[in-house]
């Protein structure tokens, strides 16, 4: 696990003005990593890292003498799919970042950093991994589960592994998209009319799921496991995701084998990854089980992972309907949930899907499911917040929703909070409907 150290003085301030700013997302303490295109210039992708309303862009900075870092004479050197010696090196570079971008900097550093600034606004933001290979999506929020499994199986809602495996299904890499990206609505089969074949129309009951994502920094070789000791070594940072779900085109597909065309049409994620340096003040305990539930099998199980698996951020779903948009009326929020309540921790998904020797690579993405809490206004996805679309969803356009209709835009924000620590977030994870081709 990674140590609250210096970079997380919250008495830390900038002369990057804009990151003092007490409601930013991208304070000096964060310093998340992305990947961006400068709207007034080159047209290729460009490595960065966040701060106030600025990217530090890389190869400005690889050009001078602040990234040659001690325990080598090479700098910094960031290939195109975010190589291992970069991954192995990031400690490092927050503590020079840190110290370049303190208000007391000596004005070498600070001339560097800021020959290297770029206006957030003026850039276009990609994925943060330009090359995801593999996506897999687990099913990890116990409250989630037993929500929807309640649905259809009121006697049997949690199935008899679920307490043993961190149950998860491998999705399509090629449609993750980036946020603000606009995302078409599906058809596929709907058999809602059981005395009838099936018919291929556009989704019915569109949802969106809220999750936390995160990304493979340093791969294994076929057939090695991962130990649950070693795993966060092998991640890289975390993001928002938003698993887009055509819920009727589910339930007629999945049987047997699970998601498919229900999912893989459009995944949304954050651009920004927040690395698990930033997040060290907001580790936690792993959720805590009923007496009665079992223990993890020894492979899963570990003291520090008991004592600091679990992650203390606060994620939040807004919706905007096109009326709202028009009328000029705020997104609403639809949900509040927090990623304490997962069943099974970020390092024990990972070593379960390593466990079989599955050979992970640099840039994959993994995401945990739907993060729901225990009250309704903690249900992370429609599904759960209209209970299958018998209690819609009031707005304050006074439209109401049972699923997400063309027009209406989700948007997900995630951040961390904790006394004696300074709030650092996620940033936006949004997406508008379009109707179906």
């Amino acid at each position: 696990m990674y140590e609250i150290n210096e970079t997380h003085d919250p008495n830390l301030r900038s002369w990057v003005e804009s990151a003092n700013d007490p409601n930013t997302d991208f304070p000096i303490q964060n310093l998340p990593f992305c990947t961006y295109r400068n709207r007034f210039g080159a047209n290729h992708n460009e490595l960065g890292v966040r701060i106030g309303d600025y990217l530090i862009e890389f190869d400005v900075l690889t050009s001078g003498q602040l990234l040659k870092l001690k325990s080598s004479e090479t700098p910094f050197i960031y290939i195109e799919d975010v190589s291992s010696a970069a991954f192995e090196r990031k400690t490092e570079l927050r503590r020079i970042l840190v110290n370049a971008l303190r208000e007391d900097a000596d004005a070498a550093s600070k001339a560097e950093i800021e020959a290297s600034l770029v206006l957030a606004s003026k850039c276009e933001l990609v994925q943060p991994f330009p090359f995801i290979r593999d996506y897999t999506d687990f099913y990890c929020s116990i409250f989630h589960a037993t929500n929807v499994g309640s649905m259809f199986r009121p006697d049997n809602p949690l199935l008899p592994n679920y307490k043993y495996v961190p149950i998860g299904y491998h999705g399509r890499a090629s449609s993750i998209v980036v946020s603000g990206t606009d995302i078409r609505r599906p058809k596929g089969q709907n058999r809602s009319d059981s005395e009838n074949p099936p018919v291929f129309i556009p989704a019915k009951s569109l949802d969106y799921e809220m999750e936390l994502g995160f990304f493979v920094g340093k791969g294994n070789e076929l057939g090695s496991p991962i130990p649950i000791g070693e795993a966060e070594e092998h991640i890289f940072g975390v993001c928002l995701v938003n698993d887009w779900s055509a819920r009727d085109i589910q339930a007629w597909e999945y049987q047997p084998l699970g998601p498919f065309l229900a999912k893989n049409f459009a995944t949304t994620i954050s651009p920004f990854v927040v690395t698990m340096e930033a997040l060290a003040p907001f580790r936690t305990e792993a959720f805590e089980r009923d007496p009665d539930d079992p223990q993890p099998l020894d492979y899963l199980s570990d003291e520090q992972n008991q004592k600091f698996g679990g992650l203390d951020i606060n994620l939040e779903v807004y919706l905007q309907t096109e009326k709202m948009r028009n009328e000029s009326i705020e997104p609403h929020r639809l949900s509040r949930s927090n990623t304490k309540d997962l069943y099974w921790t970020i390092g024990q998904m990972l070593t379960h899907h390593a466990s079989n020797g599955c050979n992970l690579q640099t840039g994959d993405l993994m995401a945990t499911g739907t993060v729901s809490g225990p009250e309704k206004d903690e249900r992370g996805c429609m599904l759960e917040l209209t209970w299958r679309g018998t209690e819609p969803v009031e707005l304050p356009s006074g439209e109401a929703r049972r699923f997400l209709e063309d027009g209406d835009e989700v948007i997900m924000r995630g951040y961390c909070e904790r006394e004696g620590f300074r709030r650092i977030g996620l940033g936006e994870c949004r997406g508008r409907v379009l109707p179906a081709e």
